[in-house]
C-alpha cells in the first residue's frame, strides 16, 4: 500500500508592504483557501474563477457587522500563480483590517506563509521554473527600468528557452551513445557505433550556446547588483562638487577649506539604466605635506578613504588640474596600476575652469602618462565624457538588457559546471576512452544543467533563494 499523501496546509499572508496604504491584500493558497476566505468576508454572489466579487469583511468579535469593504478574487487550482486554489482579499490598507483577517484565517485552520513560500509553491508545482521564480525576486528589488525589463523576461523563462535547446541535444547524443553501445553489446554487430567526429561535433554544438551564455554574466550581474563607485582624492580637488554634479543635486557639503569631507558619503544614482553607489571620500594627505596637524575626525575619515578605497568596483581618481601632484595621489596611482592587483580606475583631472586659455587645451605638466578626463565641476565641462568612461569601464557602455542573460552566482555556477563536464566529454571523446567515461562526463553536464532551473538543486539551495523573498510572496 502506497504511503498517504502529504497533508497541503493552507497559507496565509499579508502581501502589501508593512504600514498603512490604499489598499492591503491578504493571500491564501491551498485547499481550505475558499473555504476560509469566506468566513473572513461576505460575498454578494458565489465567488467565480478569476472573476472579483464586492466583499464585506466580517467584525471577528461581531459576525454581523463589517469593518471594511473589500474586492475578493479566487483562482481555482491549477490556474493559480501557486498551482493551489488561491484567493486575494484586497481590502483597504489598515493594518488593524489586514491584521484581524489574519488572525480569523488562523483560527479556522491556516498557517503564517514563510518568506517566499506563495512562489516556492508555483515552483514546486511546475508553474515557475528556478530562473523563474528568481526573477519575481528580482523584479521586486528593481530600482531601474532596466533591471525590472530584463526581470520580467526572466519570468517569462527566457533563461529556460535559451538551455532548452542545448538541452535537448545534449539529450539526443546520450541517447545515441548509449543506443549504439546497447548495440554493440547485442547480437546487431552490423550497427555502427558513432564515431568521435560525429560526437566532437555533437558537443560543440552543445558547449558552444552555453559558453556565449556564461559570457554575458558579467553584464548580468551587473544590471542586477549594480557596482560600488568611490571618488578618491587629495583635499579641495573638487570630489564632493563632482559627487554632487553625478548626482544632479546638492547631496555633499562643498566649502573652499580643504578637509570639509570628513567621512564616507553614500548615494545611490542611475547611470545607463545601472544602479551605482557613489561614495565621496575624505581627502587623502601624506605625512610630509602636511601643513597643519589633522584632528581625529579628519583621520578617521581618511581611514575610511582607504576602506572605499580597497571595496570600490571603480575608482575615480579626481585631480585638482591647477596643482602639482601629491605624494598620496602617486602612491595611491601606483597602487592602482600594480601588476596583480590592479583595480578599475578613471584619472580626472578637476576645475579645468581654471586654467589659463592657452594651457588648457594642452596637458598639464603633471598629468600622468593616462588618457586623464578633463573636467569641470562648476561648469558641467568633461561630465558627459566622465558618464560615458564610467560606463565603459564598468563594461556596460551598451545595452545590458539581454535577454536570458545570467545574473546570479547559482546561475554562473550552474553554467560553468556544464561547460566543464562538456570539456571534459570533448577530452575523453579525443584521447579515445571508451564511451562509457564519455556517458559519465556527458550525465554530469545534464545534471549540472538542471540544476539551473531546478530539476536537481538540493532543498538547501531552494530553502536558501526563497528565505530571501519577502513573506507574502
Amino acid at each position: 500500500m502506497p504511503p498517504p499523501e502529504p497533508r497541503i496546509e493552507t497559507i496565509v499572508a499579508i502581501s502589501t508592504p508593512p504600514g498603512r496604504g490604499g489598499i492591503g491584500i491578504v493571500r491564501l493558497s491551498g485547499p481550505e483557501a475558499v473555504r476560509i476566505a469566506g468566513g473572513l468576508v461576505r460575498m454578494g454572489n458565489p465567488p467565480e474563477h478569476a472573476r472579483v466579487r464586492r466583499a464585506r469583511v466580517i467584525d471577528p468579535k461581531d459576525p454581523a457587522a463589517t469593518i471594511d469593504d473589500a474586492l475578493t478574487t479566487v483562482f481555482l487550482a491549477p490556474h493559480s500563480y501557486t498551482g493551489e486554489t488561491l484567493v486575494e482579499i484586497a481590502a483597504h490598507g489598515s493594518p488593524v483590517v489586514l491584521e484581524a483577517m489574519v488572525r480569523g484565517a488562523l483560527a479556522m485552520g491556516a498557517r503564517l506563509a514563510h518568506a517566499g513560500e506563495f512562489t516556492q509553491r508555483a515552483f514546486f508545482s511546475g508553474r515557475l521554473d528556478l530562473t523563474q521564480a528568481e526573477a519575481v525576486h528580482d523584479l521586486i528589488a528593481a530600482q531601474t527600468l532596466d533591471q525590472a525589463r530584463v526581470a520580467a523576461q526572466q519570468m517569462g523563462g527566457a533563461i529556460s528557452q535559451r538551455v532548452t535547446p542545448a538541452k535537448g541535444a545534449l539529450l539526443h547524443l546520450i541517447a545515441l551513445l548509449e543506443a549504439g553501445m546497447d548495440f554493440a553489446s547485442g547480437e546487431l554487430d552490423d550497427v555502427d557505433i558513432v564515431p568521435p567526429a560525429q560526437i566532437a561535433a555533437a558537443i560543440a554544438s552543445v558547449h558552444e550556446p552555453l559558453a556565449e551564455l556564461a559570457a554575458g554574466f558579467r553584464r548580468g550581474q551587473l544590471l542586477r547588483n549594480g557596482a560600488a563607485i568611490a571618488l578618491i582624492g587629495p583635499p579641495n580637488a573638487g570630489k564632493s562638487s563632482l559627487f554632487n554634479r553625478l548626482l544632479e543635486r546638492e547631496r555633499a557639503i562643498v566649502t573652499p577649506l580643504p578637509g570639509t569631507t570628513r567621512d564616507t558619503v553614500e548615494e545611490s544614482l542611475s547611470l545607463g539604466g545601472i544602479p551605482l553607489r557613489l561614495i565621496d571620500t575624505a581627502g587623502l594627505r601624506d605625512g610630509a605635506e602636511q601643513h597643519e596637524a589633522i584632528d581625529a575626525a579628519e583621520q578617521q575619515g581618511i581611514a575610511r578613504s582607504h576602506e572605499a578605497l580597497a571595496d570600490a568596483d571603480l575608482v575615480l581618481l579626481i585631480h585638482d588640474a591647477t596643482q602639482p601632484i601629491t605624494v598620496a595621489e602617486s602612491r595611491v596611482a601606483a597602487l592602482l596600476a600594480a601588476p596583480g592587483v590592479a583595480r578599475p580606475h578613471l584619472v580626472v583631472y578637476n576645475k579645468v575652469d581654471l586654467l589659463a586659455a592657452d594651457t588648457a587645451a594642452t596637458p598639464s605638466e603633471h598629468e600622468p602618462e593616462v588618457d586623464a578626463i578633463r573636467t569641470s565641476a562648476l561648469t558641467g565641462e568633461g561630465l558627459a565624457s566622465l558618464r560615458a568612461a564610467i560606463l565603459a569601464q564598468l563594461g556596460a557602455s551598451g545595452s545590458l538588457a539581454e535577454s536570458g542573460a545570467l545574473n546570479n552566482f547559482r546561475q554562473q555556477e550552474a553554467v560553468s559546471a556544464t561547460l566543464a563536464a562538456l570539456s571534459a566529454a570533448a577530452a575523453a571523446n579525443d584521447s579515445g576512452l571508451p564511451h562509457e567515461l564519455i556517458l559519465m562526463d556527458l550525465h554530469t553536464a545534464l545534471r549540472a544543467l538542471d540544476s539551473l532551473t531546478g530539476a536537481t538543486t538540493p532543498d538547501d539551495i531552494l530553502a536558501r533563494i526563497f528565505s530571501t523573498f519577502c513573506i507574502g510572496k
